[in-house]
């Protein structure tokens, strides 16, 4: 008997959406389902790397960049409003020629808006109920809930209860009016318990320029430091790449158990506070310091939280210097008990 094909379309923004598919893809497989992958730039790259045997297909780029001052990043978004418009078109019809061509069973995309099918069941992954614009919070959230109410089911990687990890992003004040299932913190990780080798993990993701003005400030700020340092670029690229720069070790990338190993042998992880950054490190429970992403409001909210909560110290990106990786002593760090997911409930939809 054939296997039923489900494509899996990860959003290209920074690396966080395509490494939180991957254990998706990988429980796919086991399912005994054939995972049809789609995606565009560095998270199409990611995933070939990840999963060489399976077939891909490339999706238009929404072409999203940060704006150099966080400042102008809402206003750059807002004139860039009907090219996304157009780019989700252009999935819409994309995803309807892969149905056709492949005869896929569903659809499972990660943020993707386009990536729909009506005439399979079609899963829309997110955290983010609510998207804050601040002021125009409202309105991008009912937009954003408007093409949700289009699949079948909502997967929010998160709990329905306190604690959770995305507060009031991954949650409604009132009761919704389509189909939302928490399926709980996704992560491609183990915790294992390893020799600490690094003081410091700094480790880099995110659209450009704010991912290189970030790693400028950091290489700088640090290019004296007697602290053993891994430092990931978070730059996918043909060929896995190492250097050192005084007691810094640097790669562009590392790949998924590379990159497990890597994090599980650094006492404190330095990073933006992307969603899937923080399930990561509170999957393998460490001591974290968050630097947002200038002008991205969720960044910013998932920080600020985790700062109050006395979980994770932050701070702004121009206000950052070395010695305040002192505060991380202060707070507790993060963790959560994963009891497993039970994917072949989840996969019945199909």
């Amino acid at each position: 008997m054939a296997k039923k094909k489900i494509l899996v379309a990860p959003l290209n923004w920074g690396l966080g959406h395509a490494t939180r598919c991957i254990p998706i893809i990988k429980a796919l497989e086991i399912n005994n389902f054939e995972p049809i992958l789609a995606s565009d730039g560095s998270a199409l790259a990611l995933l070939k790397k990840e999963f060489p045997h399976l077939k891909f297909y490339e999706l238009p780029s929404y072409n999203i960049k940060y704006a150099r001052k966080g400042f102008f990043f809402k206003s750059k978004l807002f004139f860039k409003s009907y090219k996304i418009l157009k780019t989700v078109n252009n999935e819409r019809k994309i995803t309807l020629e892969i149905y056709e061509k492949e005869k896929i069973s569903g659809v499972i995309s990660d943020n993707r808006l386009g990536v729909f099918c009506k005439f399979v069941p079609s899963v829309f992954i997110t955290h983010q109920l609510n998207v804050l614009t601040g002021k125009t919070t409202y309105f991008s959230s009912k937009i954003h809930q408007f093409y949700i109410k289009k699949f079948k089911e909502c997967w929010i990687p998160d709990f329905a209860k306190s604690p959770n990890l995305s507060g009031k992003l991954g949650h409604l004040k009132k009761e919704s009016q389509f189909n939302l299932n928490y399926i709980g913190a996704l992560s491609r990780f183990e915790k294992k318990e390893l020799p600490i080798e690094y003081d410091l993990m700094i480790l880099l993701s995110g659209p450009e320029p704010q991912r290189t003005l970030l790693e400028e400030k950091l290489l700088l700020e640090f290019k004296d430091t007697d602290k053993r340092i891994i430092f990931v670029r978070g730059v996918v690229e043909e060929v896995q790449t190492k250097g050192t720069i005084g007691n810094i070790t640097i790669f562009n990338y590392l790949s998924g158990k590379d990159l497990e190993e890597a994090i599980n042998k650094s006492e404190v992880i330095l990073s933006r506070s992307g969603y899937t950054t923080l399930m990561d490190i509170a999957k393998l429970k460490k001591k974290a310091f968050f630097i947002p992403t200038p002008g991205q409001t969720e960044q910013e909210y998932l920080a600020k939280r985790l700062k109050e909560n006395r979980i994770a110290p932050s701070c702004s990106q121009h206000r950052f210097k070395a010695e305040k990786l002192r505060e991380v002593n202060f707070y507790s760090g993060l963790s959560f008990s994963s009891t497993g997911l039970d994917w072949s409930s989840l996969f019945r939809l199909f």
